[in-house]
């Protein structure tokens, strides 16, 4: 695999972002505050151990063995602690290779060094990137690593204490080795299993606390979600009530209100020719009035909610005197086709209210849109599992004619389809059937089909 697709195949299998895996590659400060204080303590130590030991021999507990400051061996020393703090500054880019390379140099310095007690600073700069390396990789992916550094560290203490011990006894060679395996073992537990130790436990804090933040967002979302859920439930409840007080107002505007405008137009063309017309005429406007006013007090009382509101109960039957109460604004005809039963028997009282409010829409729409029509309001009760309501107007006569009304009624324009929707709404909420259509003679036609909640009635 080429180095560029290896690099992209990484960022996929990463979680984060690329940008974010590129900016925790990136050289940063910190990085190098890391390498720098790493040179500066080891050379610190390498330049004032044998200060010390000359002051106080006793320091280590035996004559140091430590070669001269400034000769080939000190300075091959404190350039292998400057190489090896150097390395660490790419810890956050390649943090397994940065271990073994740190490891390896000690390895190196026993091979061109006559060794000594000064060899063990170089452990310092492996502590630090065992610690950088397992604080930033599973270990799972890390433990191999570990294991090099863990070996090359065991074979660079053994190989200096032959080293330094072998020119002071001259024992054997396999002697020597296995004198120096123990110390090799504890250098390697000391300068990468702890430290290795130490990085896991802070990563797993590290991870603890992700996954709380994470948890907590997870609720602070989840709870986000149930709000705006319940505010979207709480719109939807809230446009349905709407659409019903549009359709409730609507009706009551649309029925009465027209009425009262048909008349008013009547009166004013009946006061000076037929007065007695007009008088009962100004009564109906007042009926109509007392009406529309009782409804939206209804209206209005479900709007409050500090005193229990009169709902009005619309029932089929009350479409017969619907019609009769039309016949002062238009010359309406009702026929009713009886079964063998009740009337709307079966039929629910929410497609009951949707057949009286059809009607009267259909019976306010004919007088408003053609005025002077013949409208025919036909109820059919005699079918087992519906009942079907019609209501149909004939062409309004041609202006100048003998039955045409006369002038038209001031204000008595279309409502920009309000009512039909008002009707398709209704009907739709209680499963009835709706047509709206043209007839060929010039009229129109509203039917409405409401199935029966029980069937089954006497026939």
């Amino acid at each position: 695999m080429a180095p560029a697709e290896a690099s992209a195949a990484r960022v996929a299998a990463d979680p984060r972002t690329a940008r974010e895996v590129d900016g925790d590659r990136r050289l940063r400060r910190t990085d190098v505050l890391v390498a720098v204080a790493t040179a500066v303590v080891s050379l610190a130590l390498l330049l004032g151990l044998p200060y010390l030991d000359a002051v106080d021999p006793d320091t280590l507990g035996h004559p140091l063995s430590a070669p001269e400051v400034g000769s080939a061996d000190w300075a091959a020393t404190a350039l292998g602690l400057l190489v090896q703090s150097a390395v660490l500054l790419a810890a956050r880019r390649a943090p397994r290779t940065v271990v073994l390379a740190v490891a390896a140099v000690p390895v190196l310095l026993v091979a061109v060094t006559s060794g000594g007690d000064l060899f063990g600073l170089t452990a310092l700069p492996v502590v630090v990137a065992v610690v950088l390396a397992g604080v930033r990789v599973p270990l799972t992916v890390l433990w191999p690593s570990v294991v090099g550094a863990a070996a090359l560290v065991s074979a660079g203490t053994a190989g200096n204490w032959v080293r330094l011990n072998g020119a002071l006894s001259d024992p054997s060679l396999a002697d020597a080795l296995v004198e120096a395996l123990p110390q090799g073992v504890t250098q390697a537990v000391g300068a990468v299993g702890l430290p290795l130790v130490v990085a896991l436990v802070v990563r797993s804090r590290r991870e603890v606390r992700a996954a709380r933040d994470a948890e907590a967002s997870a609720r602070t979302a989840e709870a986000s979600a149930a709000v705006r859920e319940q505010d979207a439930r709480v719109d939807a409840a809230v446009s349905r009530e709407r659409a019903a007080m549009a359709r409730e107002l609507h009706d009551i505007a649309a029925h009465h209100l027209s009425g009262i405008a048909l008349m008013s137009a009547v009166i004013d063309r009946q006061i000076d020719t037929d007065p007695t017309a007009a008088h009962e005429g100004v009564r109906q406007v007042r009926e109509q009035s007392t009406a529309v006013l009782e409804d939206l007090r209804r209206l209005v009382g479900l709007l409050r909610d500090d005193a229990p509101a009169e709902r009005a109960v619309e029932t089929v039957a009350g479409i017969v005197d619907l019609a009769e109460r039309a016949r002062y604004r238009s010359d309406v005809r009702l026929e009713v086709l009886r079964g063998a039963h009740e009337v709307a028997e079966g039929v629910g009282p929410l497609a009951q209210l949707a057949a009286y409010r059809t009607a009267q829409e259909a019976l306010a729409n004919a007088a408003l849109h053609a005025p002077g029509a013949v409208v025919t309001v036909t109820l059919d009760d005699r079918a087992p599992d519906h009942l079907e309501l019609r209501v149909e107007n004939t062409a309004p006569p041609a202006p100048g004619t003998a039955d045409a009304p006369g002038d038209p009624t001031p204000g008595s324009t279309a409502a920009g389809g309000n009512g039909l929707r008002g009707m398709r709404e209704r009907a739709d909420l209680v499963g009835a059937r709706l047509q709206t259509d043209p007839t060929a003679s010039g009229g129109w036609v509203v039917t409405l089909r409401l199935g029966r909640e029980t069937p089954e009635v006497a026939r």
